[in-house]
């Protein structure tokens, strides 16, 4: 039996299922198709309309399908509000039936400016004031742009305008970018999604075409949604509320779990002070780290909370502690990859039975010693960055590709994958991937990783599921680091700043 958290959150859908859901809903509302394109196309303008007032110039590039339906319903739609709307219709292709109903509809509107293009034209009105609206193609589109189309999609992303994209950047394919030519895709200001965000926009390599993006709800069919299959999830604030326990007043540290963490060497001592504070702050009861003993001194001085255990050596970790008393142990943090401490992670890791967390040079570790990975605990957290992840498994083309390669290590090893990143994937070994939304690009400072690890270890010290302690992870990570973010700059924001917020994330999201 599958538990509640592999389930819930936002569904993605691989752009070849999305026809399915309007056709399901189509039927099942029912509707007609044509209305289900004015209700899109009426949501669209219902959030354009927050942002671009009247006093702009509208120019709409329409194609032949049904995403050039919806940027005429929607050109027609913005001249009821009084908007100056001149539109560009082309096509080398029949239209579709839903488009051409919508050029149909759209003749009884004189005051807008219409062009019907099937060849080359020379465009050089367009200000960098004015404002585009991309309705070329849709989310069905799986070839890259030639001709006429590339030639316009060329002249938007140079025109300095601001472009809103209708559902998909035009040219942007929906999951797999890799065999994309990449100067013929709207680099859109915004991207007014319908119903889901699309998976491209998730990944760096392709998510860069979306700009900024919102996610128009258009009323697909409920039942569709929830009986169409999928593997990508996007985590809601709704999915983690209710994962957060709730303390019993009769509570005591023992309830909370003891967490060992395995950390720091000489001159990044820091590192396992970062990552100890982070786990006492996630909520664990106890936190002892085992450390080398010139390090300890600096440990107890930063975090008297902590409790450690020194190494026989001064400047790294050569051997293991006994790990029986602990509830968990995490691995990782700034201690480097002498031959001495990959040992001592080959003997944690022959010993230790129970799921634990991994990061950083333990990580790099395993990537030098592949043979060990066999030897990871079931359901153990392993959190790499890109770097990390590629030195594990080798260099990928594109994002979805070290994607599915994260899916399929997450399912051979039987281990939560955490590829951080924007949108943080937490990979299952069902190979389900939930994208993380919190987080901005000020968590790029050092520290950041050591602090996650920590908060992991002390999610899963308090008996979290594993996939629980990872969701909740990253997404309170990513939270902290927003607040922090809001009170002082991305630019100035350390990872500490991100450990003091962390009471600030857990209250709102309790809130």
């Amino acid at each position: 039996m599958v538990s509640l958290y592999y389930t819930c959150g936002m569904k993605i859908f691989d752009t070849d299922k999305i026809g399915t859901l309007d056709r399901l809903t189509i039927a099942r509302e029912p509707v007609s198709s044509i209305d289900l394109m004015e209700r899109a196309a009426s949501r669209f303008v219902q959030l354009f309309m927050n942002e671009v007032t009247p006093a702009s110039r509208i120019f709409v590039f329409a194609g032949h399908g049904n995403n050039g339906g919806d940027a005429l319903a929607v050109s027609r739609l913005l001249a009821l509000q009084n908007y100056s709307i001149e539109c560009f219709l082309l096509h080398t292709h029949t239209l579709s039936a839903d488009c051409h109903a919508n050029k149909i509809r759209l003749s009884a509107f004189p005051q807008i400016v219409f062009h019907e293009i099937k060849e080359n034209i020379s465009l050089s009105q367009i200000k960098k004031e004015d404002v585009i609206i991309d309705g070329l193609f849709g989310s069905g589109l799986h070839t890259p742009l030639t001709g006429i189309f590339a030639d316009i999609v060329n002249y938007m992303n140079h025109s300095g305008a601001k472009i809103y994209s209708i559902d998909i950047p035009s040219g942007l394919f929906g999951e797999d970018n890799s065999q994309n030519t990449h100067d013929t895709i709207v680099k859109a200001s915004k991207t007014i999604t319908f119903q889901f965000p699309k998976l491209a926009f998730l990944l760096p390599d392709s998510g860069i075409y979306a700009g900024d993006w919102e996610i128009a709800n258009i009323g697909l069919h409920p039942d569709a949604v929830q009986q169409t299959e999928t593997s990508y999830f996007l985590t809601e604030e709704a999915d983690i509320a209710p994962l957060i326990r709730t303390r019993s007043r009769f509570s005591y540290k023992n309830n909370f779990g003891h967490a060992l963490l395995v950390a720091g060497s000489r001159g990044k001592a820091g590192a396992a002070v970062l990552c100890a504070k982070a786990c006492l702050r996630a909520g664990a009861g106890l936190t002892t780290v085992f450390l080398p003993a010139g390090c300890e001194h600096i440990m107890q001085t930063a975090l008297p909370e902590a409790m450690t255990i020194g190494d026989k050596e001064n400047a790294f970790i050569s051997g293991m502690p006994d790990v029986s008393p602990y509830s968990v142990v995490g691995i990782g943090a700034g201690i480097g990859t002498n031959e001495a401490t990959a040992f001592a992670l080959k003997q944690l890791l022959v010993q230790n039975k129970k799921p634990m967390a991994l990061d950083a040079d333990a990580l790099n570790i395993l990537s030098l010693h592949k043979e060990w990975l066999p030897h990871i605990p079931a359901h153990s957290i392993l959190t790499p960055h890109v770097g990390e992840f590629d030195r594990l498994v080798g260099k990928s083309a594109s994002a979805f590709e070290r994607l599915q390669k994260a899916r399929r290590l997450a399912k051979k090893l039987q281990c939560i994958i955490v590829l951080k990143g924007t949108y943080t994937a937490v990979c299952t070994p069902e190979q389900h991937v939930y994208f993380n939304p919190t987080g901005n690009p000020g968590m790029a400072t050092a520290g950041s990783g050591d602090v996650l690890t920590g908060i992991i270890t002390g999610l899963l010290a308090q008996n979290y599921q594993p996939v629980e302690a990872a969701k909740i992870g990253v997404y309170l990570h990513g939270l902290a680091a927003d607040i922090a973010t809001a009170q002082l700059s991305q630019e100035s924001m350390l990872a500490t700043d991100i450990i003091d917020n962390l009471g600030k994330a857990y209250r709102f999201i309790k809130k």
